[in-house]
């Protein structure tokens, strides 16, 4: 028996999100029990690219924003990807799913680009958290506090947000999420 049996998580993502900020997040939950399932703007497939501009895999997608609520879930992970992460932030589903996951008190995991949706959402303010660093200017003008740090855990009001800056940190991140899901 894994120690996230029973637990469902979203993976928020779409067409160019990093590779390895979708696959081993998910692998990671996965490995530990959990069900994982990638919420996307559209049914179909969705594009994974590495650095940005590389093609990689594709993933299906397992339900659309606009079909799902933060009650059908445990937790929500958000992968980076600069395309991923500006094609998320202006959609109104997704900023709704977003909104209620925090607002339900779900862990949020965020890595590298990933913070632009929060910032977009108006979560940021009073939070401290970390990113890709092109990001720190984005946070600290919507009210957070950047730190330069491998994985950051903020937790307020009873939900836990945890994030880190970019693919050499995902060791760490993965076992941050597992750890928070386990508790």
């Amino acid at each position: 028996m894994g120690t996230l049996d029973g637990r469902r998580v979203a993976i928020l993502a779409t067409d160019g999100v990093e590779e390895v900020e979708l696959t081993e997040p998910r692998d990671a939950v996965t490995g530990a029990g959990a069900t994982a399932e990638i919420v996307s703007l559209e049914e179909g497939e969705i594009q994974a690219m590495n650095g940005d501009i590389e093609p990689a895999g594709k993933y299906r997608v397992d339900r659309r924003a606009a079909d799902v609520s933060a009650a059908d879930y445990d937790a929500l992970i958000m992968p980076g990807g600069t395309v991923n992460a500006d094609r998320l932030r202006m959609d109104d589903d997704v900023m709704r799913f977003v909104k209620d996951v925090f607002a339900a008190g779900k862990p949020v995991g965020a890595i590298c680009h990933a913070p632009w949706t929060l910032v977009e959402a108006g979560l940021v303010e009073g939070r401290t958290l970390t990113s890709y660093p092109s990001l720190r200017t984005d946070i600290r003008n919507a009210g957070g506090d950047w730190r330069d740090e491998e994985v950051f855990v903020c937790p307020m009001n009873g939900w836990t947000l945890i994030t880190s800056r970019k693919p050499d940190d995902l060791p760490a991140f993965g076992k941050k999420i597992v750890e928070t899901l386990s508790s």
